[in-house]
């Protein structure tokens, strides 16, 4: 009886996965039409992703990266 109990919570829990997969799929697909639509409205794509990146930062983590970035520019002359 508890191979069967299983079973069925093995299956629950897939297609609770299959469901998440396919809502995550659509999800996609309408960031990928905003970017569409922001990039036909003149705006960059390429830079909005770094910056929804450096807004998922913390502070601190941020800076960090800006000044290890400005480190490797000035140490090519940029």
């Amino acid at each position: 009886m508890s191979d069967l109990v299983a079973a069925d919570e093995l299956r629950l829990l897939i297609e609770r996965i299959e469901r998440l997969e396919e809502d995550k799929r659509s999800v996609m697909e309408d960031i990928k039409n905003v970017y569409s639509e922001a990039k036909s409205r003149g705006f960059d794509p390429k830079i909005m992703r770094q910056i929804i990146k450096l807004r998922a930062m913390e502070s601190h983590e941020r800076q960090e990266w800006e000044a290890v970035l400005d480190t490797y520019i000035a140490a090519l002359g940029m």
